[in-house]
C-alpha cells in the first residue's frame, strides 16, 4: 500500500480543493447551500477518492477510485463553467482554475492507464 501523501496527483488535488474553498468564499450568500456546497464537495471528493483508493488492497480497487476522482473532477468542471456563465467568476480566474483542473484530470488519466496496463 502506498501513502497517498506521496502521490503528486493527490498533492495537486489537495491544493486545488484549497483553492476552490478560497474562491467560493466570494460567491453570493444565496449560493451557500447550492453551488458553493456542490463544488466544494466535488473538489474534496477528488482528493478523498485518491486517498481511499490508495488504501485499498489491489490495483483494480485503486483504479476504480481513480475513476471516481475523475468523475468528481468532471463535476467540478461543470460547476466552474456555471460559475463563469453566471458571472461569479472572471475569465482570468476561470482560465487559471480550469488549467489546474485539466492538469489533475490528465494525471488521473495517466495513472488509470498505468494501472490498467499492469492488470
Amino acid at each position: 500500500m502506498k501513502n497517498f501523501r506521496e502521490l503528486k496527483v493527490w498533492e495537486k488535488s489537495h491544493l486545488f480543493a484549497l483553492d476552490i474553498y478560497k474562491m467560493t468564499t466570494e460567491l453570493p450568500k444565496e449560493e451557500q447551500y447550492g453551488l458553493t456546497s456542490q463544488i466544494r464537495r466535488a473538489a474534496v471528493s477528488i482528493e478523498l477518492n485518491i486517498a481511499e483508493g490508495c488504501g485499498r488492497g489491489s490495483d483494480s480497487d485503486f483504479k476504480r477510485f481513480l475513476y471516481f476522482s475523475f468523475g468528481s473532477a468532471c463535476e467540478v468542471e461543470c460547476c466552474l463553467l456555471l460559475m463563469h456563465d453566471l458571472n461569479y467568476l472572471s475569465l482570468d480566474n476561470y482560465t487559471e482554475i480550469q488549467n489546474q483542473l485539466e492538469e489533475i484530470k490528465k494525471m488521473l488519466s495517466s495513472f488509470i492507464e498505468k494501472l490498467r496496463r499492469r492488470s
